[in-house]
């Protein structure tokens, strides 16, 4: 059963203004200020009535406990002295309640029920490694009272003037010792049901804090995976193609060779020139991607015009290997996206296909609608993807690999383009087939999102 906090705010804040907030007070701290207060209220109705009933003796008892008591939670509360308060609230209770038992007509009187209350008070505040000393304590002292009056009666002479004093006292008695009993322990578990709360609450956080510190170091494994595939690339993808130039130039330079042979030599140094530019500007475009993150500028933009140019080069690009490369775009086409990405992604997803389709091959080009998309094809008939390497295609870890001229890439091109297009809401797949060619799909919005 699970026991809420009082609905009325104003009275919640004030009584844990008055026992302690849970961030300066421990619970049994707290219990005792409460058993303080709720003592207080008890003793301040007990003063007059048993003065009013003809006890005199015991209202003034009931006023120093009130006296005390009062102190005790000046103590405790306000000079934060929570130890000491406790351990004098033991003793003194335990001592007032022996001289209340004498004044009060021993057995005849409610003393027992006030020492039974007081049991549960001082286990309710005490630390629980002092239990082992006021339990047996508080049980000793009773068991010996009783048994003292038992032998010598006239130790605690009845003090009721008749039968109607003593059952107003008994019932009186019982009314408070049962209304602090309740109040004390619906406050306990109220207040074990509020830190179980708490409990559950910060465990819940730091699972919480747990799976992000979690999901952080994986993503700082993928980083530095990433950073060590990097530098794998710029020291070996780079440095080959850059030494095969210098081996060019020192040919040039330090032999006589016929002009045929420069000429060879000078083609090959260009192509070779040509592929670590392209390895230099898709290192530079991923490395930017990662340092600035992915931030598409879209907008609208008719297929045909905005790509004119780009497969008119990728189609002289293409000739040099004899490469037939047929295109078409619907002029009536426009799609939203981010004009400078859109080139890029063209132009890798064309360059590998020239780059892995031999010598007089073909290669397609072609847009159609797919509402709300545009379907961009690039389908080629070159020697296609082998099964073990597609699943990784788009990713870090895909291996650079040779094209039909030895052409030579870094393995960023393909991540690229599924990162960018990704970023404009885009999608990019494949089908290919060894040996039998490569077809890639792009499919890229046609209209802005926000106003379809």
């Amino acid at each position: 059963m699970i026991y809420e906090l009082p609905s009325k705010p104003g009275l919640l804040k004030f009584w844990i203004k008055l026992s302690g907030d849970p961030s300066e007070f421990p619970l049994n701290a707290r219990i005792f200020h409460s058993v303080c207060l709720i003592s207080i209220f008890a003793l301040s109705y007990n003063v007059p009535f048993n003065y009013l009933i003809g006890l005199p003796d015991i209202a003034l008892a009931s006023l120093v406990v009130l006296l005390i008591t009062g102190a005790l939670y000046y103590a405790s509360r306000i000079k934060k002295r929570v130890s000491e308060s406790i351990l004098v609230i033991n003793v003194v209770g335990l001592l007032l309640f022996i001289v209340n038992y004498m004044l009060n007509s021993g057995l005849r009187g409610p003393t027992d029920l006030f020492f039974l209350l007081f049991l549960l008070l001082s286990i309710g505040i005490s630390p629980v490694n002092q239990y082992k000393i006021w339990i047996p304590c508080n049980i000793g002292i009773m068991l010996t009272l009783n048994l003292v009056e038992y032998l010598y009666p006239e130790v605690a002479p009845v003090t009721y003037d008749n039968r109607f004093s003593q059952f107003v006292d008994h019932m009186s008695a019982y009314a408070v010792v049962a209304a602090i009993t309740y109040f004390c322990t619906d406050y306990i578990r109220r207040s074990y049901e509020a830190e179980r709360v708490s409990v559950a609450e910060k465990s819940k956080a730091i699972e919480l804090q747990n799976d992000r510190i979690t999901v952080q170091n994986q993503e700082l494994e993928r980083l530095s995976a990433e950073k060590s595939k990097l530098m794998s690339i710029v020291a070996h993808d780079l440095r080959s193609p850059l030494a095969s130039i210098q081996n060019f130039l020192e040919l040039l330079t330090q032999h006589e060779l016929e002009e045929k042979q420069k000429l060879e030599i000078e083609s090959d140094l260009l192509n070779s020139t040509k592929n670590t530019l392209s390895m230099l500007s898709k290192l530079l475009d991923w490395s930017k991607s990662q340092l600035y993150g992915v931030n598409p500028q879209p907008e609208y933009l008719n297929l045909s015009e905005a790509f004119e140019t780009t497969l008119e080069i990728e189609k002289s690009i293409a000739s040099v290997k004899g490469i037939t490369l047929d295109y078409y775009f619907d002029p009536a086409i426009t799609i939203f996206a981010d004009s400078e990405m859109m080139q890029l992604i063209l132009r890798n997803l064309i360059g590998n296909a020239i780059k892995f389709t031999a010598d007089n091959g073909q290669i397609t080009v072609r847009a159609e609608t797919a509402l709300p998309n545009c379907l961009i094809s690039i389908l080629d008939n070159g020697i296609g993807i082998s099964l073990d390497r597609q699943a990784g295609i788009f990713s870090l870890n895909a291996d650079s690999t040779y094209g039909t001229k030895n052409e030579k890439g870094v393995g960023l091109g393909l991540l690229l383009c599924m990162e960018f297009i990704k970023a404009q809401g885009g999608d990019i797949w494949f089908q290919s087939q060894p040996e039998s060619g490569t077809c890639f799909y792009i499919s890229i919005p046609m209209k802005d999102s926000n106003y379809i």
